[in-house]
């Protein structure tokens, strides 16, 4: 699990700016969603291209979180990146950070669907009633990249909690287009996952800074528990 250590010239900044460290005192779990980023074998099984250690470390949070929000009423959406050659189309400029073709290769055969590396992680605790997108870019919110928006938007959902990996990459992407797609927006920074703690610490200090309320699980939980739910 990372060492969670937000910048101290963020919070500093953050105090001057407005008054105090979290942004949202509460959560409505009906209107809230728990996107869960790219929990996928690529990045949680050894051996796979995108593999990092530590990653597997968050699922136990991430089951939390979404257990207590199912519970009250809220939804779970599990989002997969496809880098399948029909979904890159259109995304030369991703060529340009693999160092061979052979590397981004490896990526594509993994995460292609029907691959091993594309399924999503055994142990997450996926439900019949939650939400599985498919995502083509690493913001699962960018236009055109999956139809996470209108997912949420017709289940009248205005308020997102981001958890997954990687923290620096396509979880803080996601969490800064909900930001600016005006969904209030939680970070977890126990239930997502980076490949060093400095990547990790770097993202979490951007987006408290002006994009996301980051919470750890137990906060997270705790607001969910405490909410009032609206009845059905």
């Amino acid at each position: 699990m990372h060492r969670i250590a937000i910048f101290p010239e963020v919070l500093e900044r953050i105090e001057r700016w407005r008054g105090r460290r979290h942004v949202y005192d509460a959560i409505e779990p009906r209107r809230t969603a728990l996107v869960v980023i790219d929990m996928q074998n690529a990045w949680v099984m050894a051996g796979q291209p995108a593999y990092a250690p530590g990653i597997v470390e968050i699922v136990p949070n991430i089951n939390r979180i979404a257990g207590a929000l199912r519970a009250a009423g809220g939804t779970v959406a599990w989002v997969q990146m496809s880098m399948s050659r029909d979904s890159l189309a259109g995304w030369a400029r991703l060529r340009e950070f693999f160092r061979t073709p052979e590397i981004q290769a490896r990526w594509i055969a993994a995460l292609t669907p029907g691959a091993v590396g594309y399924a999503l992680w055994a142990g997450l605790d996926v439900q019949p009633g939650d939400e599985i997108v498919v995502k083509s870019r690493y913001s699962a919110l960018i236009q055109g990249s999956s139809d996470l928006e209108a997912r949420l938007r017709a289940r009248g959902i205005d308020t997102v909690i981001v958890t997954g990996t990687a923290t620096n990459t396509c979880c803080e992407a996601t969490a800064r287009d909900a930001m600016m797609l005006d969904f209030k927006t939680f970070f977890v920074a126990d239930a997502n996952a980076a490949r060093s703690d400095a990547e990790h610490n770097a993202a979490l200090s951007s987006l408290l800074n002006l994009f996301a309320d980051v919470r750890t699980t137990e906060e997270t939980v705790g607001l969910i528990r405490a909410a009032e739910t609206v009845p059905a």
